[in-house]
């Protein structure tokens, strides 16, 4: 209740003569809930940038992979997006169902676990996906090198269903990690801020997306002035595991991060507790005394 307190003076009338119309302490209250909830917002840019990555490099690797199922049909690359809502779904229902009951006998959470902590979560899978996303482009590579496809950029053989770990798993985070943001920002904005509560959740989207446009761009552009550059044209002459490597990095940084802000963050209900024992009649003299101290 302390956060914010410069608010205060827009519901404490000081005698002197202004053209500005005060506002009620509810109104006060619920711009404080708002901007609250910015941290949080930051802390989901990164995690929306890892999440670009399934519709850009994700893609970009199943091109140059073996698509072939049958000798007569290939596998279009951008389909294996598919898997990751196919996931999620599956992950949805199974949280709801089985997760959710699992966790209220041991938390007493109606909810099982609390908004945050299903968003960690959901970044903590994401941490995983790129580290096996790594993992996998480093092999993809091996075998690519050691045919001499670095230097003619072929396909390297080797399935496709290789990326499949990595498209499944960042399923299952959404399913924390989306769910659990856009649950998150609805839940906790007040009642007459819903819909920009909602937006917070498409920002961090639009956001994320532009991060990973400058992000990739940058280090190919860094990596190409030193040296081989870690994201080329030739895949196989790349080196997207190093990519993929820094991207875990930045995301256990903004991990980091998240848990700061979310230790600091309070939930509407908690503000709504305090306002109670306060008394509504006597908001007005709660804001003076805020400005007081």
């Amino acid at each position: 209740m302390n956060k914010c307190r410069f608010l205060n003076k827009a519901a404490v009338k000081d005698g002197s003569d202004t053209p500005w119309t005060l506002c009620s302490v509810t109104q006060v209250e619920e711009t404080k809930q708002i901007i609250r909830m910015l941290p949080i917002l930051t802390a989901m840019f990164i995690p929306s940038t890892m999440i670009a990555q399934t519709n850009t490099l994700f893609i970009k690797q199943g091109t140059t992979l073996n698509r072939h199922i049958g000798p007569h049909f290939q596998i279009p690359p951008a389909c294996l997006g598919a898997l990751v809502t196919l996931s999620m779904l599956v992950s949805v229902v199974l949280y709801d169902r089985y997760f959710v009951k699992f966790m209220k006998i041991w938390t007493k959470n109606p909810r099982g676990i609390t908004l945050l902590q299903r968003m960690g979560v959901g970044l903590v899978l994401q941490i995983i996906i790129m580290l096996v996303a790594s993992l996998t482009e480093k092999s993809r590579l091996s075998i690519a090198r050691s045919h001499g496809l670095d230097k003619t950029g072929g396909q390297v053989p080797v399935t496709i269903f290789i990326l499949l770990p990595q498209f499944v798993l960042m399923g299952i985070a959404d399913a924390f990690l989306v769910v659990g943001k856009i649950e998150f920002f609805y839940d906790q904005a007040p009642e007459s801020m819903k819909s920009l509560g909602t937006s917070y959740a498409l920002t961090a989207y639009g956001v994320g997306n532009f991060l990973s446009s400058f992000l990739l761009k940058l280090v190919s552009n860094i990596t190409s002035r030193h040296g081989e550059g870690w994201v080329l044209n030739n895949l196989n002459a790349s080196h997207l595991d190093y990519y993929y490597g820094f991207l875990t990095i930045l995301n256990a940084l903004n991990f980091m991060y998240f848990l700061y802000v979310s230790k600091i963050f309070s939930y509407k209900v908690e503000l709504c507790r305090s306002l109670d024992a306060s008394g509504d009649d006597r908001g007005a003299t709660y804001a003076q005394k805020e400005l007081s101290t």
